[in-house]
């Protein structure tokens, strides 16, 4: 129990950490969507550090082992509490490198430590004469992880600021220095009977190296791979990326349970869930609800289980385990890095996913379903007749499936092929080549086919921060530019229309009420800035003698409104200022009272840039606006309520405001938005909400209880839940 109590500790701990420090270093990474990947694999690298240290360790006997370990653990509290390195903000553009260097040096020798308690644990506990086979231990710390990943959303995010997460974390790990501590005593009497040595032990053979690599970083990459599929092509739901992560941890945690009953049931799931699942794995229209949702992640689960099972069955003596979860520890930077890494850098798009999810179905076990070429009364003759059949109505099944997939909003007749393919597939199981191809076929009938042909086409762009997708109709004479799931701006193609300003920007919208109004509030030489550039259309709004300057930390954004596939900016403010980076990094860094109008256009997108939208970043707002200067926020968002938590600053600042909430009809280029008229000056929100037409302002209701800060802030209680579910 000590031992397990132990392990519970650390990797609680372990997995408390990430999301803490990820939190922290918000304000100086800036609103990056691919932080948390690049946090990940700076964690998967440090892990086989410690790994590497655990093993290291080894070659000792454990009153040595325990002696070094205990001195790091006192030297590393030196470091505490855990804050963030003094590291000079990046340059543009080298922000992948920047962010993992800044999550290394913060956190590195606590993380590196504490990472190795589990294997380290677990071969103090295998010490003991008659103690047992010490696997199940591994499944303890997978537990204790789980638990440390929920623990931050749902408890430690809510009700403690960051300093207090901080010290909290620091006696937590000073408990664990005294659990270690405590186990190394209680294995004080077997020092002499373990010697940590593998000598007489036959050498690991390569190709057995090989695939524990292998299946250790296939189910790290596509757990990553799941959270960027999900998040970028079909629902970017809050929080999201703590599902895929729980649900790894999870599947280690089944299977290297000393239980094996629930392990194998869900294994003999694999194929099923695979030929049904994987086939979605290539969609990248988030007009499909929740079904690719829920049957990605039950994909995600199942296969993990499975992979990490037979990753089990193929674990060596005990007195290899350090080797073995060192390889292990490998496989999984290995799939972070290739995943976080690589494929941002060489793909238009998420093709990591559909590649890993191929990856997956070429290591499953065969063996977790019966093999019904081997029942009495099958011969070669019979056998072939039946795969033949198979192959012909798997042919009819996906004709019919790429034909469902061309409709513009199908219903449950979309799943029903994909279904009664996946039935027909398990007859080919025996044959990986054919499974394989047959599943490849299925991701390109099933949607994949529009993937491809977007690749093709040139229409994707991808970056550090996300992928831009630029879509024209030609029969509307329209473009879109799409961020994900969220459309970001919509253009006219043709001459006389294309200085339209279109999607959040509609006549009647808060926007284009004080905008158009601008020289009546400042005068003929409005200094107006935007934050956040899109594709360019708030920059239609200008008029002779303003001065205009924008800020956007996406260069791709840059290029394809500069570069002529939008032409708003080139139109209505040729040569206005862009300044690349972060948008709150960079405002800090102008004058005070450079603005007379400032849109923050931050938000619409459904996943939140929350170093925005705290205490501290409305103060470098105000900081960059004269005396009455109005800010313009657009609080439009599909899944989160942000009007609570800006209710509540502008309480706190004693500032005034005025929201207008505005739901176009007669035009399907104009959406619906919420834009917010902020200013010290009631009287410059008068003159607006006075002159305006039909849509009336209103003030701001429900404050949240306080009001966001750097060090405290949390979407979890403003979900709108019901949102979700009709998604």
């Amino acid at each position: 129990m000590l031992f397990a109590v132990t392990i519970l500790t650390g990797s609680f701990l372990l997995f408390l950490i990430q999301p803490m420090v990820a939190r922290m270093a918000l304000p100086r990474l800036g609103g990056a969507p691919n932080v948390w990947n690049s946090a990940m694999l700076v964690y998967q690298a440090l892990l086989l550090g410690g790994y590497g240290y655990a093993h290291w360790l080894g070659r000792f006997a454990i009153r040595r082992q325990a002696a070094i370990h205990l001195a790091l653990l006192l030297l590393a509290l030196l470091s505490l509490p855990v804050g963030l390195a003094a590291l000079p903000p990046p340059a543009p553009g080298w922000e992948a490198l920047w962010v993992p260097a800044l999550l290394a040096l913060s956190i590195g020798p606590v993380f590196f430590l504490v990472s190795a308690q589990a294997p380290l644990m677990q071969r103090w506990y295998f010490a003991a004469p008659g103690a047992g086979q010490p696997w199940a231990l591994y499944a303890a710390s997978n537990l204790g992880s789980f638990g440390g990943l929920l623990a931050y959303p749902l408890l430690a995010e809510p009700l403690l600021a960051l300093p207090q997460q901080a010290w909290a974390w620091s006696a937590g790990f000073a408990v664990l220095i005294l659990l270690t501590a405590a186990s190394a005593a209680m294995r004080r009497p077997h020092t002499a009977a373990i010697p940590g040595t593998t000598a007489g032990l036959a050498a690991i053979p390569r190709g057995t190296l090989a695939l524990w690599l292998a299946l250790a970083a296939v189910p790290s990459g596509l757990m990553l791979s799941t959270t960027t599929h999900l998040t970028t092509d079909i629902f970017a739901m809050p929080l999201l990326w703590v599902i895929p992560l729980g649900l790894y941890l999870a599947s280690m945690s089944l299977a290297f349970a000393d239980r094996r009953g629930p392990a194998r049931i869900v294994s003999a799931l694999a194929w099923p869930v695979m030929l049904f699942g994987g086939g979605l794995a290539m969609i990248s229209r988030g007009d499909h609800g929740l079904i690719p949702v829920l049957v990605s992640v039950v994909l995600l689960f199942v296969v993990c289980v499975a992979l990490h099972s037979r990753l089990y069955d193929l674990r060596p003596a005990p007195e290899r385990l350090t080797a073995f979860y060192l390889a292990m520890a490998a496989g999984g930077a290995l799939g972070g890095l290739f995943t976080a890494l690589i494929a941002p850098l060489v793909f238009d798009w998420a093709w990591e996913h559909p590649l890993l999810v191929l990856a997956a179905a070429a290591l499953l076990p065969q063996g977790s379903l019966p093999d019904w070429t081997r029942r009495p009364g099958m011969d070669r003759t019979l056998t072939g007749t039946i795969i033949a059949m198979a192959v012909v109505i798997a042919g009819i099944l996906l004709w019919r499936l790429y034909d469902v997939s061309q409709l513009a909003e199908p219903g449950p007749e979309r799943w029903l092929p994909g279904a009664a393919l996946a039935a027909v597939g398990l007859a080919l199981v025996r044959w990986r080549g054919a499974v394989l191809a047959l599943l490849l076929a299925t991701m390109i009938a099933q949607g994949g086919h529009e993937t491809i042909a977007a690749s093709r086409e040139g229409i994707r762009h991808r970056s550090y921060f996300g992928i831009h997708t630029v879509r024209t109709y030609p029969e509307l004479q329209l473009r879109l530019l799409a961020h994900g799931t969220t459309v970001h701006g919509e253009q006219y193609t043709d001459h006389a229309r294309r200085r339209l300003p279109l999607t959040y920007y509609a006549p009647q919208s808060g926007a284009a009420q004080v905008f158009t109004r601008a020289d009546r509030l400042f005068g003929p030489k409005a200094r107006i800035g935007v934050l956040g550039l899109g594709a360019g259309t708030l920059a239609c709004f200008a008029r002779p003698g303003q001065s205009w300057r924008f800020f956007e930390i996406d260069p791709v954004v840059v290029r394809l409104s500069r570069g002529g596939t939008f032409t708003y900016y080139n139109d209505c403010t040729p040569g206005a200022p862009i300044v690349l980076g972060d948008a709150r990094l960079q405002l800090a860094k102008a004058p005070k009272g450079s603005f007379d109008l400032l849109a923050i256009d931050a938000f619409s997108s459904d996943s939140v840039p929350l170093h925005l939208f705290t205490h501290e970043a409305f103060g470098i707002y105000l900081d960059a606006l004269t005396a009455k200067g109005v800010m313009m926020v657009n609080i439009s968002n599909r899944f989160i309520d942000l009007e609570p938590a800006l209710s509540a600053e502008i309480a706190a600042r004693g500032l005034h405001a005025l929201v207008r909430d505005d739901n176009p009809e007669g035009n399907d280029e104009w959406y619906p938005s919420s834009w917010v008229m902020v200013s010290r000056h009631a009287g410059q929100l008068k003159r607006v909400a006075q002159t305006s037409d039909s849509v009336a302002w209103r003030e701001l209701v429900n404050p949240a209880p306080r009001v966001w800060s750097d060090a405290h802030a949390s979407v979890l209680p403003y979900v709108i839940w019901s949102n979700l579910v009709k998604q």
